[in-house]
Parts: C-alpha cells; sequence; structure tokens
C-alpha cells in the first residue's frame, strides 16, 4: 500500500506534469470505484489544473474552478504517467483499469496522462468528485499529518498519552490520530526507535517518546527523499530497495545482523527485529499459534 512517502512523491510528480493544463478527457473504467455523483465526474473535463497536493495518504488533483478529484489507492491501487495517452475506448470492468485522464495544453496539444489502477480482485480503490477535499468521510476523519508543522513533539505526547495502554503499531497506524503512516513505515519506525510494536503507549519514558517522535520524522523524510524524482514505473521499487524490515522476515536486520521476524495476522504481517527491539524475546505469531491448537 503507498504510504505517506510515495504519496507525497507521486502527488509532486503528477503536480509538476499536469498544473497549468486542461484535462481533455476523463473516462471511468470502474464504475464500483466512484462513491460519488454530484458533481458528475464528466464535469472536470475542459477544467484548467491548479495542482495535485496531498491528504494523508489521499491525492487531490484540484481546478482553478474548485472541483477536486481526490482518490485513495488503498492496497492494491497505483497510478502509471502516461506521455501518450491510448487513443482506444476504455471498456469499463476490464482489467485493472479504474480512471483514466488525459491533459492538453492551452493550445490543446496532448501534454500526456494518467491511468490510476487496481490489481487483485478485492477493490478498494476510492475515488471522488467534490468542492471540498473535507467532504470525503476519510479526508475529514483525518488525524494531523505526520510531517506537518502542527504535529510538534509535544503535540506527540500528548496522542501517545491519550491512546492509554495502546500498543504503539496499532497507533501509528490509526489515521484518525496521526495521518500517513501504514503497516511498512510504522514497522521502519518502530526498528529505528528500537521499541516493540507491541509496546503499550503509556508505558514510554519521556526519552522514548523523543526518540520515537526523532525516528517519525527522520524516516519519513529520507524516504520522501528517496522517493521524489521517481517515475511512477520506478517508485514501488525504490520504496522496497531501501526498507530494514518491513517485508523482509528471514533476511539479517541491517542493524545488528539478527534474523528478521514476522508476526502474521488474518490479512497482514509485520516484522520486527527481536535485537533491535524485543531484547532478544519472539513475539508470537498468532497465525501459527492458531494452527498448532
Amino acid at each position: 500500500m503507498p504510504e505517506l512517502p510515495e504519496v507525497e512523491a507521486l502527488a509532486r510528480f503528477l503536480s509538476e506534469r499536469t498544473a497549468g493544463t486542461r484535462i481533455a478527457s476523463i473516462t471511468l473504467a470502474s464504475l464500483s470505484a466512484l462513491k460519488t455523483f454530484s458533481p458528475s465526474l464528466t464535469e472536470l473535463a475542459g477544467q484548467r489544473v491548479s495542482g495535485v497536493a496531498r491528504h494523508g495518504k489521499f491525492l487531490d488533483l484540484g481546478t482553478d474552478d474548485g472541483l477536486h478529484l481526490l482518490w485513495h489507492l488503498s492496497r492494491a491501487g497505483w497510478v502509471q504517467w502516461r506521455e501518450d495517452v491510448p487513443s482506444t475506448p476504455v471498456k469499463p470492468g476490464k482489467g485493472p483499469l479504474a480512471l483514466r485522464v488525459a491533459f492538453v495544453s492551452d493550445d490543446g496539444e496532448p501534454t500526456g496522462g494518467f491511468d490510476i489502477t487496481e490489481a487483485g480482485t478485492q477493490k478498494r480503490l476510492a475515488l471522488y468528485v467534490v468542492t471540498d477535499p473535507s467532504q470525503v468521510p476519510g479526508v475529514a476523519r483525518l488525524g494531523p499529518d505526520a510531517l506537518s508543522d502542527e504535529l510538534t513533539e509535544e503535540a506527540f505526547a500528548g496522542i501517545l498519552a491519550s491512546a492509554g495502554r495502546s500498543q504503539l503499531k496499532g497507533v501509528l497506524r490509526d489515521q484518525s490520530i496521526i495521518a500517513g503512516i501504514g503497516n511498512a513505515y510504522s514497522d521502519e519506525i518502530l526498528h529505528a526507535a528500537r521499541l516493540s510494536p507491541f509496546h503499550p503507549c503509556t508505558s514510554l519514558t519521556p526519552s522514548e517518546v523523543a526518540g520515537l517522535y526523532e525516528c517519525m520524522r527522520r524516516e519519513l523524510t529520507v524516504a520522501i527523499e528517496n522517493s521524489v524524482g521517481h517515475g511512477t514505473g520506478t517508485l514501488k521499487a525504490e520504496k522496497k530497495a531501501n526498507l530494514a524490515v518491513h517485508g523482509r522476515a528471514g533476511q539479517p536486520c541491517p542493524a545488528c545482523g539478527d534474523v528478521v521476524r514476522e508476526v502474521s495476522f488474518a490479512s497482514s504481517a509485520l516484522q520486527y527485529c527481536p535485537t533491535c527491539q524485543t531484547d532478544g524475546k519472539l513475539l508470537a505469531d498468532r497465525r501459527m499459534s492458531r494452527l498448532l491448537k
């Protein structure tokens, strides 16, 4: 799933290529992906693009006339930029394509476009056309962005204190608490901070809170720096190449050399280093525990 660094990189990439252009055409291929009906998708055609912004893990293509096309890529969605947009008609319900947008200059010259796609059978990608981003329920529920000036170290400490005995992993991933962090970067942040994903928030010392805050800001900032400048075709590979523990179960920890371990859940998994994060203790893998009963 794309998270804050990749979504930020996509926003910058798309904004550079679309700001000041006009939407020549916009074609829906997945009817179930569109979650709004007014304003209509067709009202975006002909509008001049003001830029592309990010709200948590949502992308927001805005127009000078005040319309916004927002989308959330969910687990299997992606954006693919096309220098030459295919002229063949889009067939609804065929393949991974959900939406195709083409752009032109004021002179009517094609300037490229992008496809929003979703792989797999679990269709969770969501598209919205609104006059205000806050009209999208997922945006309205967002907590402070993980890299916003609003989220100071003091504010972060207050969030953790309010979370009580909730586990760190869950709090970092909760978009209504802190926006932008998902499964992968919560693993990376906790590994950098040398904290267990199951550590209760209220059990943190002040120095651990400060360290976690610093690691959160640093890990996300570095990931953005690594991501910006990559095209939509290479961004996923760049993310994977720079992860220390997430998705690397069974491989050596780059910090200490211990074997990276995994805890599996029904629809996801987390990775951690026992030496760096849990004083050598192996966390119970709930899925395996059930199988052994």
